[in-house]
């Protein structure tokens, strides 16, 4: 038909006529298949994916504006919070930032110490991630044999700090005690008892023909999106990109552990998928394991002493910027660290893993099916507070 204007105009009649549009969904802020406050604005065609926009901030606490407030003593309790299931970890960038910047030396004992507690809170990490992960394809039963493995290093890593979740155990100069006595030993246990009952809960995993018709093939990343985004940690790895500070910048003890003939190794896979994103993170419970067996070994062989430098009542920092990452189970973390001589930064930025690995969302969802979303959402492995700070 022609309408009055001169224009013609199809009108469709039946089934075949029925008009079609995207549809847009909000999956969160809360919602069963985020992991915590995240929101996801997606359109769909059908059942098909056209784009999708991560909206964070649902958690942003003002982590950085809080830091200049306070000083260095008093970070620490702040800096291990926005990822807590890496708190060790996150502690450690402060402390080796303001350490540097003070030209301060830490007893070798202290050094030792935290590499050992930084690689148990690395396989606490990925393990509530091996865990979960299959929950959230459907399958319950990994996460109870991940959490029996948890709570045998929790055990270990409650005895020394005091804490559960946030350890604050380091502090500017080293730590803030000595070990208890007997404690390596109970360490040894804990690590020889996970290594044995890691097949426990690679079985399920590992060949599960449910899981990779999940997973594999699926969200792949390629290397040049991972740079783009500035993706790191597991997921990066994953992808064919070869980085690990540990090896590639190292601090604390890992010059000595990731050369020629130690412990350390980097773990890549190259297909970038979900499957191959799982994979990295349960080899790498391996190695933390190896990491740590070796700093068990090293600790048994020096003598007692001091785990911390005497600081003065007021801690100032000199002038001066310096910027510290650290190699967290999440991928990279940094502090930013901008001192005008007082006893609070001036400036202390952070840039959290997580904030990247989320931000790739917005390029690996599109094209892929609503049913495949849940298992590449949770195959980035990250923590909301991370993201927001």
């Amino acid at each position: 038909m022609t309408t009055p204007g001169g224009r013609e105009l199809t009108v469709g009649l039946g089934a075949g006529g029925l008009a079609s549009a995207d549809m847009v969904l909000n999956i969160g802020p809360q919602h069963p298949a985020t992991h915590g406050v995240l929101r996801l604005r997606i359109v769909v065609d059908g059942e098909r994916i056209v784009s999708a926009e991560p909206i964070v901030g649902y958690m942003h606490r003002g982590a950085e504006k809080l830091f200049e407030v306070r000083d260095y003593r008093q970070i620490v309790v702040l800096a291990n919070r926005h990822d807590w299931l890496s708190a060790f970890s996150s502690e450690l960038g402060v402390v080796l930032g303001v350490e540097r910047m003070l030209g301060m030396e830490v007893p070798e004992r202290a050094v030792w110490v935290r590499t050992l507690l930084a690689e148990l809170n690395r396989v606490l990490n990925h393990l509530m991630f091996l865990g979960s992960y299959p929950l959230e394809l459907g399958a319950i039963t990994p996460i109870f044999y991940a959490f029996r493995e948890r709570e045998e290093l929790q055990a270990v890593m409650e005895e020394a700090s005091g804490g559960r979740m946030h350890y604050m155990f380091n502090r500017v100069g080293g730590l803030k005690e000595d070990l208890p006595a007997g404690w390596l030993g109970r360490v040894a246990h804990a690590v020889a008892a996970v290594r044995a009952r890691m097949p426990d809960l690679e079985s399920l995993i590992v060949g599960n023909e449910i899981l990779e018709a999940r997973t594999k093939g699926v969200g792949v990343l390629t290397p040049e999106t991972i740079n783009a985004y500035g993706v790191s940690g597991p997921i990066a790895r994953a992808s064919g990109v070869d980085m690990d500070l540990r090896r590639d910048e190292p601090y604390l003890a890992y010059a000595e552990l990731f050369a020629d003939g130690g412990p350390g190794r980097v773990v890549t896979r190259s297909a970038g998928d979900c499957l191959a994103r799982l994979e990295v993170l349960l080899e790498q419970v391996h190695v933390s394991l190896d990491l740590a067996e070796a700093c068990l070994d090293r600790l048994g062989t020096l003598p007692r002493g001091p785990v911390n430098v005497k600081l003065p009542k007021v801690l100032k920092v000199p002038e001066g910027d310096l910027y510290t990452a650290t190699e967290n189970p999440l991928g990279f973390n940094g502090y930013y660290l901008v001192s005008r001589g007082e006893k609070t930064p001036w400036r202390l930025k952070l840039r959290s893993a997580s904030f990247n690995n989320v931000a790739v969302l917005a390029e690996v969802l599109p094209g892929n099916l609503i049913a495949d979303m849940v298992a590449i959402l949770g195959s980035m492995f990250f923590v909301v507070g991370d993201v927001d700070k």
